[in-house]
């Protein structure tokens, strides 16, 4: 019996997945909620859905192509101020979290902290670039100033 899998099954398929499932266990997973059978009008809405999430994703990677370009114009430059020693080394450090607030403040661009690829914290004055993961495709580079207070 061919049925349309609702959700994820282990080892048996993926969600708007089509698969061939022997009577007794296609029975099981529509009692379960777990899939459907696979009618003309379900397999329609599995491909309206899978239409839909594809042109779902083109207006993500473009939308994340177009916060790159303005992100990495010359003229952008995430600041931060800290206090600093005599040495010129800073009180603290900045993080991902400093950084994804300072965005959001500067230049009202909402970016999961997560998202920022910082290695290491920054502890010195001067100017450092920090990779952004904006989309699983599209990475942009802000420029980060660390300056006194």
């Amino acid at each position: 019996m061919k049925v349309v899998f609702l959700e994820d099954v282990k080892g048996r398929g993926k969600k708007g997945e089509v698969k061939e499932v022997p009577t007794g266990f296609a029975n099981f997973l529509i009692k379960q909620k777990q899939a459907k059978a696979a009618t003309s009008a379900s397999l329609a809405a599995v491909e309206a859905q899978k239409k839909a999430q594809k042109r779902q994703a083109e207006e993500d990677l473009a939308e994340a192509k177009m916060l790159k370009n303005a992100l990495e114009k010359e003229d952008v430059v995430v600041e931060i101020k800290m206090k600093t020693g005599e040495t010129g080394r800073t009180f603290g450090a900045v993080d991902k979290s400093d950084i994804a607030k300072a965005l959001k403040a500067q230049y009202n661009v909402p970016v999961d902290k997560r998202k920022i690829q910082l290695i290491n914290k920054i502890q010195a004055l001067g100017t450092k670039e920090v990779p952004v993961k904006l989309h699983h495709d599209v990475t942009a580079v802000i420029k980060v100033k660390i300056s006194e207070a």
